[in-house]
C-alpha cells in the first residue's frame, strides 16, 4: 500500500513539474488546448466550443426568412445518402436551388437554430469583409503593402513586399506551419493562445510574396488584424464583429445573432470560428451566387466576388475561396476543418451546406460530387 501511494505521489508531482514547465516555457496555450478537447472527450477541436472561449456577439437586424421551393421538404434526403451522412457525423445538411430551400436535414441534437464552429469557413468570410472595406475606403485595393498598416514588418527584408491580396491568396510568404494535432504545432497556439496580435507580429516572412503557395491560418488572422486596424484608424472601437454585423449580417436579414471566438485580448479569430446556424451560413453563399448583390441592393462588387473565385497563384484557390470541377461544371466553395462546406454551384443554381464532425478528412475524394449529386437530385435537375 505504502509502494502504491509512493507511485501515485510520484506521478502528481511529474504531472505538477510537466505543467510548470509548459507554463514558463511559454507552452501554456497546449495546457488551454488540453482542457478543452482531450479532457472534453474530443481529438480536436470541436464545432461546439464556442462555450469553453470568450466571445462577441455579431448582432441580427430585421429577419429575411429564406423562401421555401415547392418541392421543399424536411429529412427528404435519399435513404443511402442519409446513411453516408450519419456515418459522416453529419449535423446538418441543406441545399438552395434559385434562392429558395429545397432540402434541410438535421442530425443528432441538432437542428435549424443550432450555432456550430464555421472554422476556416470564416477565411472567406474575412475577404468578403475586406471587399467591402475596399470599396469603403478603409483600405486601398488589394494590392496595398501590408506594412502601411503593420509597421512591425517594416525591417522584415521579405514581408515589406507583402499585400493585403497575398494573405488572402495565401501567397505571402508568412513562415508558418499549418498542423492541428501536433500540440506543439503555431496552429495550436494561434487558437488557443492568449494573444494573437503579439504572436503573429513576433514572427516573420520565410519567402518572397507571391513566390509559392501555402495555406495558413496565420495569413488570415493577419488579414483580419489588418482589417480591424484599418477600421479602428478610422472609426476607434469599430470591431471586426460589428462590421459584420451591420455589412452583412443586418443587410442579409439573418435569423439570429452569431457569435465569433476571440484571444484573450479581445481579438476576433478570423481565420475561424464564426458561430452560426446552416440557414445563415447558406446565405453567404447566396450572395456570392447573386454576385454580392442582396434584395436588389449592391453589397459588394460583383467584381469582386469574380476575382474571389478565379484561379490567383493555383488552379484550386482564390481569394479564400476553394475551386473545383463537377466534371466540366465549375463551382466554389467555403471550407472549414472537421468538414464545413459552402458549395456554390453557378451553372445549377445551387447552393449546398454541409457543417458536422468528420474525423476522416481526405478519405473521401469524391465528398462534394456526392454532395452535388444529391442536391441535383432533390432539385429535381
Amino acid at each position: 500500500m505504502k509502494i502504491l501511494k509512493k507511485i501515485l505521489l510520484i506521478f502528481i508531482g511529474l504531472i505538477l513539474l510537466l505543467i510548470a514547465a509548459l507554463w514558463i516555457s511559454g507552452n501554456g496555450f497546449i495546457l488551454t488546448g488540453v482542457s478543452r478537447t482531450y479532457l472534453k472527450g474530443h481529438p480536436t477541436a470541436n464545432i461546439d466550443d464556442h462555450n469553453y472561449f470568450n466571445t462577441r456577439t455579431i448582432t441580427a437586424g430585421q429577419a429575411q426568412a429564406w423562401p421555401l421551393a415547392a418541392n421543399y421538404g424536411k429529412d427528404n434526403v435519399d435513404a443511402e445518402f442519409k446513411e453516408y451522412l450519419v456515418k459522416d457525423n453529419a449535423a446538418a445538411f441543406l441545399v438552395a436551388h434559385k434562392g429558395a430551400l429545397v432540402s434541410e436535414n438535421y442530425f443528432d441534437e441538432y437542428s435549424e437554430n443550432s450555432q456550430t464552429n464555421s472554422f476556416s469557413m470564416a477565411k472567406t468570410v474575412i475577404t468578403l469583409l475586406v471587399g467591402i472595406a475596399i470599396e469603403e475606403g478603409y483600405i486601398e485595393s488589394l494590392d496595398q503593402k501590408i506594412v502601411d498598416f503593420f509597421p512591425e514588418f517594416q525591417e522584415d527584408p521579405k514581408g515589406v513586399n507583402a499585400t493585403v491580396g497575398s494573405l488572402s491568396s495565401m501567397s505571402s510568404g508568412y513562415d508558418w506551419d499549418e498542423s492541428y494535432y501536433n500540440p506543439f504545432s503555431p496552429t495550436v497556439e494561434l487558437y488557443y493562445g492568449p494573444n494573437v496580435e503579439k504572436f503573429l507580429l513576433e514572427r516573420n516572412f520565410s519567402h518572397e510574396v507571391d513566390s509559392y503557395f501555402y495555406y495558413s491560418s496565420a495569413s488570415t488572422q493577419l488579414l483580419t488584424i489588418l482589417l480591424s486596424r484599418a477600421l479602428q484608424a478610422k472609426n476607434p472601437g469599430l470591431t471586426v464583429s460589428d462590421y459584420l454585423s451591420q455589412k452583412l449580417w443586418i443587410p442579409l436579414g439573418m435569423d439570429a445573432d452569431a457569435l465569433w471566438h476571440l484571444d484573450g485580448e479581445g481579438m476576433e479569430l478570423g481565420y475561424c470560428c464564426l458561430n452560426t446556424n446552416a440557414r445563415n451560413f447558406a446565405k453567404l453563399g447566396q450572395l456570392m451566387l447573386q454576385k454580392g448583390t442582396w434584395n436588389e441592393q449592391q453589397i459588394l462588387p460583383a467584381t469582386f466576388i469574380e476575382k474571389m473565385h478565379t484561379p490567383k497563384f493555383v488552379e484550386n484557390y482564390g481569394y479564400a475561396t476553394w475551386l473545383g470541377k463537377y466534371g466540366e461544371v465549375p463551382y466554389y466553395f467555403f471550407l472549414g476543418h472537421l468538414g464545413q462546406y459552402i458549395i456554390v454551384i453557378p451553372t445549377y443554381d445551387l447552393v449546398i451546406v454541409r457543417l458536422g464532425e468528420n474525423h476522416r478528412e481526405g478519405e473521401d475524394p469524391n465528398i462534394i460530387n456526392r454532395f452535388i449529386e444529391e442536391a441535383l437530385q432533390l432539385s429535381g435537375q
